[in-house]
């Protein structure tokens, strides 16, 4: 992502994380053809390096920062990704790092975090809860928490994302981006991305529609942007897509803003439907995503069925997670695999049986 660095808050060379960044851009004819548009790609951060999520682009250019300022101790209020990313980070530029989260995070984040030796730290509440206090813990303590006093350049790193996409298609803009939404930073940093490099004379085509997918059970940034206000209204969360359930979302008008001016919109879907968003993206394009790669599939497939994509479109979906993360969501609806002998006519059989069904 560095290659960018001229368009990133900084004076001089990166010293931290210099190889995040520039993860595949996917073709997904298979996904293509079930949206009923004329191309679909997977911007596939689920294999970002080191952690595992987009929030090692975020993290990137805020431990950056937290160099540049002198800072020996890192931190963040996270649901999950941000705290793997955080850790992993630090451990690598030999930092500091407290972690807090809420209580309640899927098993896998909370590993992916504590592997890394950060002072990891779960509280009791929803991310807002924790979010507030790490507000306060950066004024007590002197921390660099990256999504409070350093997300000035926390939110830059996001923009790579939009960077990359137009690097990887020759250099012009897709028809359509659909991403998740928690804080609503990626999406308003997307935008912003696009608008830079077109604005720049570097690219070729308008500037693509956004849109944005929260889950139902916390979608405060849809129902605002549905609403045609500007004015969020808080949510509790209650959804299984942990990732980006935050009900008080700091970029929520920002994001909004970029759905409206873009020609794009917001759309929630279910739990149900991000599950099956999940398992629809793994047959179709062998990738495995976590929750919120599931709102962003389910949510494109919800846009189509809704007539808002258009046979010529050429759509990117920002898949944001790896799916080994959050295996708790697919572990229940998968089939369970039989248990047979080492026998060819067992096998036979097997095959005799899937094929009549």
């Amino acid at each position: 992502m560095w290659r960018y660095r001229e368009w990133l808050p900084f004076e001089g060379d990166p010293v931290a994380s210099l190889d995040t960044g520039f993860s595949p851009l996917i073709d997904a004819p298979r996904l293509a053809d079930k949206l009923g548009v004329a191309r679909v790609w997977v911007k596939n951060d689920a294999v970002s390096h080191p952690s595992l999520s987009f929030k090692d682009r975020v993290v990137s250019t805020a431990i950056n920062a937290a160099i540049a300022f002198g800072l020996d101790t890192v931190g963040c209020a996270s649901t999950g990704n941000l705290a793997n990313a955080v850790a992993a980070h630090a451990a690598r530029a030999g930092l500091a790092s407290w972690i807090f989260i809420p209580e309640d995070l899927e098993i896998g984040k909370v590993i992916g975090t504590a592997v890394y030796g950060p002072n990891l730290v779960r509280i009791k509440g929803h991310y807002d809860d924790v979010n507030r206090l790490c507000a306060q813990l950066a004024d007590r303590f002197g921390w660099g928490i990256v999504n409070v006093n350093l997300r000035g350049y926390y939110g830059e790193g996001s923009k790579t994302m939009a960077f990359e996409i137009l690097e990887q298609l020759g250099w012009r803009t897709p028809s359509a981006v659909v991403a998740p939404m928690a804080g609503g930073s990626l999406v308003t940093k997307l935008g912003k991305g696009f608008k830079e490099f077109i604005d720049a004379g570097l690219v070729t085509g308008n500037s693509p529609r956004v849109y944005g997918t929260q889950a139902s059970g916390c979608a405060p940034i849809v129902r605002m942007w549905e609403r045609g206000d500007s004015t969020l209204v808080p949510e509790i969360p209650n959804t299984i897509a942990r990732s980006i359930a935050i009900g008080n979302p700091a970029d929520g008008p920002f994001a909004a803003k970029v759905m409206r001016e873009s020609g794009g919109r917001g759309q929630h879907v279910s739990d149900e439907a991000l599950v099956a968003g999940i398992r629809l993206l793994a047959e179709t394009t062998g990738v495995f995503t976590e929750t919120a790669g599931g709102v962003t599939v389910a949510g494109a497939v919800a846009l189509a069925e809704a007539g808002h994509f258009h046979s010529d479109d050429e759509i990117v979906l920002c898949i944001t997670g790896n799916g080994l993360k959050t295996t708790e969501a697919v572990s229940d609806v998968l089939p369970a695999a039989p248990v047979i002998a080492p026998k060819v006519r067992d096998v036979a059989a097997l095959v005799a049986e899937r094929t009549n069904q």
